[in-house]
């Protein structure tokens, strides 16, 4: 079985790699408005994951800079997403607004309609 998950994993990111999407091109300052929304995120995933390599192509395409979290393979990384986020699964999008308010936000799909709402709150404003 983990020669499987292993070998679907490299398809996985293997296509991944092949038909990776375009980023989305802003301008400068458009881009530091939302790089500045999205400067209090941070995805935890793993790398191979069909659900994490979803959100980070969605992260991809709109130009999103999140900051990646490898909580399969970094020990302290895994703890502090079990110990704050309440359980070991990804992906999960840590959303810290101030220095009190903090969200965990799982699911794939989840995570890409909040990601769109941000987005389009910033457009509207």
């Amino acid at each position: 079985m983990r020669l499987i998950r292993f070998l679907l994993g490299r398809i996985i990111l293997l296509v991944d790699f092949l038909s990776r999407p375009k980023p989305a091109v802003r301008e400068k300052k458009d881009q530091d408005i939302v790089d500045r929304m999205t400067s209090g995120m941070s995805l935890y995933q793993f790398n191979a994951c069909p659900f994490c390599v979803k959100v980070r192509r969605h992260m991809r395409k709109r130009s999103l800079n999140i900051e990646l979290k490898d909580a399969k393979n970094d020990i302290d990384i895994k703890n502090e997403l079990v110990e704050y986020g309440g359980k070991h699964k990804v992906p999960c999008l840590r959303i810290q607004t101030d220095s009190e308010n903090i969200k965990w936000l799982y699911s794939s799909d989840d995570i890409c309609a909040f990601l769109d709402l941000e987005l389009d709150r910033l457009k509207s404003v």
